[in-house]
Formats: structure tokens, sequence, C-alpha cells
């Protein structure tokens, strides 16, 4: 692979895909290049909240995704069966009062497919090796011995990302101890299917979350996930940490996998011609759902910086999407370690949680910062 472009998007999840929409759609010419092959992405983010939906608008995808996701109206945090915490994100401001459950490969579906309306195509497998960059642009280097030239480099290219090692950017922070087993579950009884739960336990946290389709969306802390979670250790998550009075029965596993979470915010958003997005720029918790949401906010914020230094010639959008992007990341950070923290809390101290927790929810206020915080709404 040669080539030149305006703009080289290393990655085709869904931060490098709302990227390449963008700027496809303000009339600039964009590469996008995956080292996977055709349907080898995994499906770990589900979740979709309400100002992810709204800066997607402009993209011309947000109306397929709420068509083909769940409408969940109501968040909840709660010890067994007992509600710690409801949230109720119907009265907030804005069209989409609701989380949104959508697998993260029907989210991408809908996003290569306005790249491609718009005539783009995404180029692999490829597997960059090298970035080098000058004053005029930055030049990626595959393992096919092929390059590409861009004006602007991004790296969507996640947690791993080669190309924020390749420009030498630090990513500061820790991994958590705990291991995350993941799976998508058909269930019969205990949870309700329009709802998000977050399970509070002396053995960790577990997220039950319903998908389109019938299934639910599992997420859970353990000391060592098994690699594949079978029917077995599922049943075990949820009966240890789930609802009691009426027992949540799991029929069948459709898909699992396991992976560790860090906590983790890059050093720099730019350097030189290179922008990171999405995963590659911070990691952190599954909990309160914020990691894809994160990115698609990334990339919009981005896609408009970029065709703005496109335009002008001047790389000082860049620097302004890094000064509002970054801060909100650490943000985000921040509100997903502090819900893990609560989730994880020593069984000594778990009454008193509880019992303050209940306090605060009873105030009308915290309710509603709560909603905003977890809808993102915060960050208009």
């Amino acid at each position: 692979m040669n080539s030149t472009t305006d703009v080289l998007v290393v990655g085709a999840g869904p931060t490098g895909l709302a990227v390449a929409v963008s700027l496809a759609q303000q009339g600039f010419d964009v590469t996008v290049a995956d080292d996977q092959a055709e349907g080898d992405n995994t499906s770990r983010a589900a979740v979709v909240h309400a100002r992810t939906l709204e800066v997607l608008e402009p993209l011309g995808v947000t109306e397929a995704m709420t068509a083909r996701g769940i409408h969940s109206p109501r968040f909840t945090i709660r010890d067994r069966d007992r509600v710690l915490v409801p949230v109720d994100f119907r009265p907030l401001p804005t069209a989409y009062p609701y989380t949104l459950m959508i697998s993260q490969a029907d989210t991408e579906k809908i996003l290569l497919a306005r790249f491609e309306e718009l005539g783009g195509r995404v180029v692999r497998p490829y597997r960059l090796v090298g970035v080098t960059q000058d004053g005029e642009g930055a030049t990626a280097t595959f393992d096919d011995g092929g390059s590409v030239r861009a004006r602007f480099l991004v790296g969507a290219d996640g947690m791993h990302s080669t190309v924020r090692e390749q420009v030498g950017i630090g990513f500061s922070g820790g991994t958590y101890a705990e291991s995350f087993s993941l799976a998508d579950v058909r269930l019969s009884g205990g949870v309700p299917d329009d709802e998000v739960e977050l399970f509070f336990s002396p053995e960790g946290l577990v997220v039950v979350a319903p998908l389109p389709g019938g299934a639910f969306r599992i997420v859970a802390t353990v000391d060592q996930a098994p690699e594949k979670p079978d029917v077995a250790f599922v049943q075990r998550l949820l009966d240890t940490r789930g609802p009691v009075k009426e027992r949540a029965v799991v029929q069948e596993i459709v898909w699992g996998s396991r992976f560790r979470v860090h906590h983790r915010v890059a050093d720099a958003y730019r350097s030189g011609r290179v922008v990171l997005a999405g995963d590659a720029a911070h990691v952190h918790s599954p909990a309160g759902g914020q990691g894809m949401n994160a990115g698609l906010q990334d990339a919009t914020a981005l896609g408009e910086a970029l065709g703005e230094a496109l335009r002008t010639g001047s790389a000082d959008p860049l620097d302004g999407y890094a000064a509002k992007r970054r801060p909100v990341a650490e943000q985000v950070v921040k509100f997903a370690g502090q819900l893990t923290g609560l989730a994880t809390v020593n069984r000594r101290w778990r009454p008193l949680r509880n019992v303050l927790l209940r306090t605060l929810a009873v105030l009308p206020v915290f309710r509603k910062r709560l909603a905003w915080r977890l809808s993102g709404l915060v960050y208009r």
C-alpha cells in the first residue's frame, strides 16, 4: 500500500470510523487502515449515552443507531435486591433521555456504512510498523513494506496503540488488580429487559444490561477470569452478586471473553502532525459505561479540529482539541474509578457505604447530577 491522503486514521473501531466520517463529510480525502480482517473485532462496548448520540447527529448515524438498539431510561445501583441509587434519565433535557444498548459491532457497521456511503473505504489487514514526521506531514509504514503519506495522522488504534508508542507519548496510570469477565448471555427471570443494573458486592461488581435480540451483557470483576466464561461460571456470578428474590437463570452463553482494565491517560494528545483519540488516549474501568462514549466524543471533536486545520494550514485547532478533551478524559477515568472503588469496598465498610448511598439518593440534586454525569450531558 503506497498512497498520499489528507488524513490517515489508524484503527477502524468506532472512534476511528467516526473521525473518518466527519472528515469525509467535509470533503477531505481520508484513509482508514486497520490491522484486523473483516469480522475479527470483538464486541465489548454496548452502552451509548445521550451526549454521544447528540454529537453523532451531524454524522448522519444517530437515527440508525437508535432504531437498532434498546432504549433504557433507568439505571440503578443495587446491593442484591435493594436499590441503593435509582437514576432516571427521562427528565434530562435531550432528545435521547435514555441509555442506548447496542453492540459495538452494530455501531461499527453503521459508521462503516456511512463512511462507505460517502465514498470511503477501510484498507485491511495492514499492521502499522513505523511513523515518521516532519513539518508538512507524517508518513506511516506498514508490514507489507508500503507507506502512506498524510498531512495529519490519527492514532485510534486502541489501548496498545502503535501510533502512540511510535511518537513517544507516555501513557500514565496503572492497572486494576482484578480482571474483568464479559459475557453476552440469554437469561430467564430476575432482571428487567429495559434497565441497566450495577450490583455492588463484597465479591466485586457485576453489571447486567439488556441487549437487542433478547440477550444480556454481563460484566464482572473477578480475581482470575476464565478465558471463555461458561454457563456455570456466569451463574455463580449472578447467584453471589445479583438478585435474590427472583433468581436470574443463565440459559446460554452467546459470547464471552476476559480482559484486564487499566486506568491511564496519554501524557499528550498531540505530537506534531500526529494526534490521538479513543482508547489510544485514555482507558478506564467499564463501570458507568463511559469508554466508547468518550472515544466517540473525541472523534467528533477531532474531526472538526482536523477540518479546520486542513482548511487553514494551521495545527492550532488540534491544540484546542487536546486542551478540551484531555481534561474530560481525566474526569471520566476518575469517575469510573470511583464507581469501581465503591463497588469493591472492603466487606466491613459495606453497610456504611450502603447507608451513605441511600441517604444521598434521597436528594434530588444528587440523582440529577449522577444522571448528567452518566449521560455525558455534563460535557456539553
